[in-house]
């Protein structure tokens, strides 16, 4: 029975792993948008992690997740006599690795970490039935890959704690190699093993062998790593300019996070926010059986003393001291909470927990922000397909430039807009991201740009001027539950200088940044917000244009 329950759930863990919904910017922005810029020679801003002087992320742990598959896209396509893949067969091939990670290590890991059968069969199935395994498990987050590093770290510590008669060599290595790698990756990796890691104290005291495989291996890899990272941000660096100054991000990371103005810059919290906010909306029902089992006993339950639990709660601890707290950065805990509880047969849990999975899973794996991915793949085929019958009044066929402005969504990946080389138009693509912007602020920019009428821009390419930044065409994405935009909507009767005509949407998107409880209420906001879900792409054009 279990058996057929957990395919079931990998069958739906395929399914959200292919959904293109958007959680946070970081699971584009420091990993995809990087790479396939500097791979694919696609459209690219690279965030201001990699562009600061003192750059905090790593590639070394990035590389092989994502370089790795785009690269062997690329190899393949050029074999075939094809410049470069679509953007969207890139995005979905990296998101199948990610599926393929979580589902090979994540419970690989955690079948080994349980070592009674019974025991080892509910864990299995309670980690791959969490929305977290579904969604936040298989999109590129570099908390996603910490799950998995921290998981193995585990495994290899008890692998090296249970064999007392061997110094377990390679183990070390391996250790050492997944010690550097979550170091580089995410500088809160240690909180999850410095308390598990102690157990190694004892072994290495008796096999001093294991410690010198350690430290030797891990001063190899961390000297690889930062190679690896110099050679990226300094192309030209010699050798012996990385001896003399070497780019050592994760002390540059460490740095720029224990500066609390820094932080505040990207939302400051309380400290207990990881512990009553963030893990009740991880674990949902599962933090609740935990409470429950602790309150019921005078005595601390045997399954929390594992060091599983220990890695869990003690990283809560510790990632509380710092003020800025998301919930994405307790993913590594979700795993090894869900393997420590031993849960007797109720009904009543279960209903919980297939609820909160259910309401959770396609909020965050289906809708939330879920139009931005579809909507900037397709962007080029809208404007293309918008602007065949400008180029049927035109003489000459000619460039034609596009100004795409987003509002009140997150920032869109500029690389998913791809090379454009099988549009039948030449297009000059600009995207502005307005975010949060004022409606009457991202008006007023909105009226700058848009053109005159095309009936009267006949030979428009002569009385272009050099250098002239008036876009042929503009357009407008935004989600169609913000009501502002309604006075624009052609047909208008308002005296407005321009008016949106919708070309396209995408339903399945809800923005979460939308609600407004406030001033609208409850109800009257989760019917707008649901009700009118979905992300629009709009025309702007002078009124009695074609």
């Amino acid at each position: 029975m279990w058996r057929r329950t957990y395919l079931i759930l990998l069958l739906i863990r395929v399914y959200f792993a292919l959904c293109p919904s958007y959680i946070h910017p970081d699971e584009h922005f420091q990993g995809l948008e990087v790479f396939a810029g500097q791979i694919l020679s696609y459209p690219s801003q690279l965030p201001w992690e990699f562009t600061s002087e003192r750059p905090i992320r790593s590639i070394f742990p990035l590389w092989p997740v994502y370089a790795v598959p785009i690269g062997l896209l690329k190899w393949f396509y050029t074999e075939t006599g094809t410049e470069s893949p679509p953007p969207e067969l890139v995005y979905y091939v990296v998101r199948g690795a990610m599926f393929l990670l979580s589902f090979v290590l994540e419970d690989w890991a955690v079948h080994e970490l349980v070592p009674l059968p019974r025991h080892r069969r509910v864990a299995v199935v309670l980690v791959a039935s969490s929305y977290v395994t579904w969604t936040y498990q298989t999109h590129t987050f570099s908390n996603s890959l910490e799950t998995l590093l921290v998981a193995w770290g585990l495994v290899l510590i008890q692998r090296i704690v249970d064999n007392k008669r061997r110094s377990s060599l390679f183990s070390c290595a391996v250790l050492s190699f997944i010690s550097i790698a979550g170091v580089f990756n995410r500088i809160t990796f240690p909180a999850f093993l410095a308390i598990p890691g102690l157990q190694l104290l004892p072994h290495f005291w008796r096999k001093p062998l294991s410690l010198l495989s350690f430290l030797g291996f891990g001063l190899l890899f961390f000297c690889i790593a930062i190679l690896a990272d110099t050679t990226f941000y300094r192309p030209s660096a010699s050798f012996w300019d990385v001896l003399r100054s070497p780019i050592i991000t994760p002390l540059n990371n460490l740095i720029y996070n224990t500066d609390s103005s820094n932080l505040a810059l990207h939302g400051l919290h309380p400290h207990y926010h990881h512990f009553l906010v963030n893990l009740p909306q991880l674990l949902g029902p599962v933090l609740v059986a935990i409470v429950l089992s602790m309150c019921n006993l005078r005595a601390i339950p045997p399954w929390l003393k594992n060091p599983r639990a220990a890695s869990a709660l003690s990283a809560t601890a510790m990632l509380s001291i710092f003020p800025h707290q998301e919930p994405r950065f307790l993913i590594p805990c979700v795993p090894l909470l869900l393997s420590c509880l031993h849960i007797r047969k109720s009904r009543l849990f279960m209903v919980a927990w297939v609820l909160f999975n259910a309401v959770f899973g396609f909020l965050m794996g289906v809708y939330h922000q879920g139009g931005v991915v579809p909507t900037q793949l397709a962007v080029p085929s809208i404007i293309s397909a918008t602007a065949e019958m400008w180029h049927n009044q035109i003489a000459e066929p000619q460039p034609l430039s596009a100004t795409v402005i987003w509002w009140k969504t997150y920032s869109p990946p500029l690389w998913l807009l791809g090379d454009n080389s099988s549009l039948p138009l030449d297009l000059d693509i600009e995207t502005r991201d307005l975010m949060g912007k004022p409606g009457p602020e991202m008006i007023n920019e909105l009226e700058k740009l848009v053109p005159s009428c095309r009936s009267k821009r006949k030979g428009a390419k002569e009385a272009k001027t050099p250098g002239s930044r008036q876009p042929d065409a503009v357009f407008l994405v935004a989600p169609k539950s913000v009501t502002f935009l309604d006075q624009f909507a052609a047909p208008q009767n308002s005296e407005s200088s321009f008016e949106l005509h919708e070309v396209w949407t995408y339903k399945q998107h809800l923005s979460l940044d939308d609600l407004d409880f406030d001033t609208d209420g409850i109800l009257p906001t989760l019917r707008r917000v649901i009700g009118r879900r979905g992300l629009g792409v709009w025309l702007a054009q002078r009124p009695g244009c074609d």
